[in-house]
C-alpha cells in the first residue's frame, strides 16, 4: 500500500481512538465529589482507564473495577480486576459476585459511581438458575460465530445473567447510582452497553427463546430451564432504578466527527456514511466497495480526495476454522471486491484495539493489495471461505496493531478515493 495513504489513514483512526480516550473525555461528566461514601464500580474494556480518569479528578477512591486481561491501569484506591474477553471465565465470575456482595452491604447514605463501556457483557459473569460457568461460555461462543446483531446477543445474554438488564444497580439499591457510559454500540442506546447492568428492559424471557431458535443456536438445558420462566431483567420502570441516573459522555459520532474534521483540514472532502451500520461484514464491504467507484467515476478530474468514514458494529457468520474479525473481514471483502482499482485505500479497525478475538485492532488496504497476496502465495477467496482475515494480512503485512487502546467506541472505517 502506498505509504503516504496508509500514514493518512492510520492517523483518521489515531485521532478517532484519541478523541474517545476517557482521560480526555470523561471529567466534564463528573459532578463534584460527593460528601459521605463513594464507592466506584464498573466494567468493560476501558473501566480501568476510566477508573483513572475518575482519581485524576477526584483523588483516590474506594471501589471495584472489572476489565480486560492486559487493560488494567494504575489506581490508587480503586481496585482492577482483569478477566477474560470476548468469552468469559473464572476469574470473571468470581469478581463479578465479589461485586454483587460489595454492593448489597450499601446503604441510601451511599453515592455509587459506576463505568461501564463495551466488554462489559462477558466481563461481568453471574450465570442464573443452575447454568454453569461452562455453559455459559459455550452459549457465548455460540453466539459470537452465529452471526446475529449485537442487540439480539445482548437480550440472550441479560436473560442467562443475574448481573445484566438493570441487575447491577439493583444490587446497589437503595443507594443513588450515577453511570457514566462509553458507547460501542448502534444507536448509543444505553440498554445495550455492556447488556445494560444499570438500564431496565423490557424484553422477555420468550424474546431470548426466539432469538436463539432464529439463530439456530443450541443450548443446554439449564438455559432452557432459565428462559422457561421470567428473569431477574428488571423493567425500566422498575423502582430499584428511582435513584439511578446513566449518563453517555463519549460515543462513536463523535470520533468519526473528529476524524472527519482531520481529513478535511488535510484537504479531503468528507462524507459519513453513519456511525451505526450493521450487517454481515463481508455484505457491507461489498456494498461500500461498489460505492467507492461509482463515485470515483463521477468525480471530475482535479477533484480533491474524497473519504467516506463509517462506525457500527459488523458481524461475522463463521463458515471457515480461520483466525479473523469483523474488521479484518471487511477489509479483506473490500480488497476482493475492488480488485486492485486504482486511486482506492482503506482502513477497518475496532477501536479497542482488538478484533475479534485476536490482538489485532484490524488491516489496511489498497491496489497492490491482490499482487501482495500473490506473492506471498495467499487467495483472497479462499481467505474469506476460510474467515481467515488476520491470517491473510499477517502474511502480507498490512495488520494494525495497537496494543490495548483503553477505550471503545467499536467499528471505525474509513476509504480514501483518489
Amino acid at each position: 500500500m502506498n505509504g503516504t495513504q496508509n500514514d493518512f489513514l492510520r492517523k483518521l483512526f489515531q485521532r478517532a481512538v484519541e478523541v474517545a480516550d476517557p482521560m480526555k473525555s470523561l471529567a466534564a461528566f463528573l459532578p463534584e465529589k460527593p460528601s459521605g461514601r463513594v464507592v466506584v464500580i464498573g466494567a468493560g474494556k476501558a473501566s480501568a482507564r476510566m477508573a483513572e480518569a475518575v482519581e485524576a479528578e477526584w483523588g483516590p477512591c474506594e471501589g471495584l473495577v472489572l476489565t480486560r486481561y492486559g487493560y488494567a491501569r494504575p489506581c490508587e484506591g480503586i481496585e482492577i480486576v482483569e478477566a477474560a474477553h470476548p468469552v468469559p471465565d473464572a476469574a470473571g465470575q468470581e469478581a463479578t459476585q465479589r461485586l454483587l456482595d460489595y454492593l448489597g452491604s450499601l446503604d441510601e447514605d451511599t453515592f455509587v459511581l459506576a463505568l461501564i463501556s463495551g466488554g462489559a457483557s462477558a466481563l461481568l459473569t453471574a450465570p442464573a438458575g443452575n447454568i454453569t460457568l461452562a455453559e455459559k461460555q459455550q452459549v457465548n461462543q455460540s453466539l459470537l460465530a452465529s452471526g446475529a446483531p449485537i442487540g439480539q446477543m445482548n437480550v440472550v445474554r441479560k436473560h442467562l445473567s443475574r448481573v445484566k438488564g438493570g441487575q447491577l444497580a439493583a444490587a446497589a439499591s437503595p443507594a443513588r447510582l450515577l453511570a457514566l457510559l462509553l458507547s460501542d454500540v448502534p444507536g448509543d442506546d444505553p440498554a445495550e452497553i455492556g447488556s445494560g447492568p444499570t438500564v431496565g428492559d423490557s424484553t422477555t424471557a420468550a424474546d431470548a427463546r426466539v432469538i436463539i431458535e432464529q439463530w439456530n443456536i443450541e443450548v443446554p438445558a439449564a438455559v432452557s430451564e432459565v428462559l422457561a420462566a421470567p428473569t431477574g431483567v428488571l423493567r425500566p420502570d422498575d423502582p430499584r432504578l428511582a435513584n439511578v441516573t446513566n449518563t453517555i459522555f463519549a460515543a462513536p459520532s463523535q470520533s468519526l466527527e473528529a476524524a472527519g474534521a482531520l481529513a478535511e483540514a488535510d484537504g479531503c472532502e468528507v462524507r459519513i456514511l453513519g456511525d451505526a451500520l450493521e450487517g454481515e461484514a463481508r455484505e457491507v464491504a461489498a456494498e461500500h466497495a461498489a460505492l467507492a467507484l461509482s463515485l470515483q467515476a463521477e468525480r471530475p478530474a482535479g477533484s480533491k480526495p474524497l473519504v467516506l468514514l463509517s462506525g457500527g458494529e459488523l458481524t461475522v457468520t463463521r463458515r471457515g476454522n480461520g483466525v479473523g474479525g469483523p474488521n479484518a473481514e471487511y477489509a479483506l471483502a473490500l480488497a476482493h471486491a475492488l480488485d486492485g482499482a486504482p486511486g482506492i485505500y482503506a482502513i477497518a479497525c475496532d477501536t479497542d484495539g482488538v478484533d475479534g478475538a485476536a490482538e489485532v485492532a484490524g488491516a489496511v488496504i489498497g491496489p497492490e493489495t491482490p499482487l501482495k497476496a500473490r506473492n506471498a502465495g495467499e487467495n483472497l477467496q479462499e481467505a474469506l471461505d476460510a474467515n481467515n482475515a488476520h491470517g491473510f494480512f499477517e502474511k502480507i503485512g498490512d495488520q494494525v496493531v495497537t496494543g490495548p487502546t483503553l477505550t471503545n467506541v467499536n467499528d471505525f472505517r474509513a476509504i480514501w478515493i483518489g
